[in-house]
């Protein structure tokens, strides 16, 4: 075995020198290479180093959606047992959201000069129309689940905000967030939870929340983060703090599960990446298909 090997060298030897080309015969097999084919091997090409505390940065993104989710629970719980006033929620609710909104479009006009007036007339409009929907149909949303049991809701529920959070559009840096399929699964769930409060007035509040903190909040986190680094990391820590705070007098268990989860996602699963970054071995050479450059 070993002389007709080297006989297939010696053979190979006394041709001409092999060269990477297809169209002519060189008299060698089709899957002959020679000693130079792996001189073009590269490894870990456009492979970037992560610090620890930049990983945990980026987490926030994620904690702050986290974060969100046990808010909008708290909110429920708490008016489920007329421990909140739905028109005193509703008032404070807009209140922040007017405050957010201004800081948006602030920081927007700021870095992108954008036309703040002409913005301001069409979210408005979109603002009135929201509103009058959710009025007119909260009576219906109120009773819509009548017929269903209280655990069943409950699980479709905490099934959907998953789906929020795994769906959730965390890397884009432009106007996409959170994105069409987590949006549709935060509103489904809030309206599951609304059906379940007392009156219409409560079903409106809850419907109105969800909007403001489901589709409206993840835009200003996206500017914050583009913008304003710092600050969206400092939002982080702070909502992190309320929503334990108005979890612990409600649930003692969602409280704990919420921070077991937010210290997991924010410094365990960034330790876990950092330590790991060494094993990644990608490998790049003649084989790959080739890429046409236009």
């Amino acid at each position: 075995m070993a002389s007709s090997e080297s006989g297939t060298t010696t053979r190979y030897r006394e041709k001409k020198p092999w060269r990477k080309i297809l169209y002519e015969d060189q008299g060698y097999p089709d899957d002959y290479v020679d000693s130079s084919f792996l001189e073009e091997l590269k490894k870990n090409l456009h492979v970037r180093s992560y610090s620890y505390g930049m990983l945990v940065c980026a987490s926030t993104s994620i904690t702050q959606q986290l974060s969100s989710v046990g808010l909008f629970v708290a909110m429920f719980f708490n008016m489920e047992d007329r421990m909140l006033s739905p028109q005193v929620l509703w008032a404070l609710a807009s209140a922040v959201t007017v405050l957010g909104y201004v800081v948006n479009q602030s920081l927007a006009w700021y870095y992108r000069q954008q036309p703040v007036p002409a913005l301001l007339v069409k979210h408005l409009k979109t603002c009135v129309l929201f509103q009058g929907f959710s009025a007119f149909l909260s009576p219906v949303l109120a009773s819509l689940t009548e017929t269903i049991s209280t655990d069943t809701i409950y699980a479709m529920t905490a099934l959907m905000f998953a789906g929020y959070l795994l769906f959730y559009n965390y890397h884009t840096l432009d106007g996409d967030v959170p994105g069409a399929v987590s949006l549709n699964a935060a509103v489904f769930a809030s309206v599951c939870l609304a059906s379940r409060l007392h009156t219409a007035w409560h079903a409106f509040t809850t419907v109105t929340i969800s909007f403001e903190m489901f589709a409206l909040w993840p835009i200003l986190q996206n500017t914050l983060k583009e913008f304003h680094y710092r600050g969206h990391v400092i939002v982080t820590l702070v909502i992190s703090l309320v929503c334990t705070l108005c979890l612990l007098p409600k649930t003692v268990v969602g409280a704990v599960l919420y921070l077991t989860a937010a210290i997991f996602v924010t410094f365990v699963c960034p330790a876990w990446l950092f330590h790991i970054q060494p094993l990644k071995n990608n490998i790049y050479g003649p084989w790959d298909e080739a890429v046409v450059k236009t």
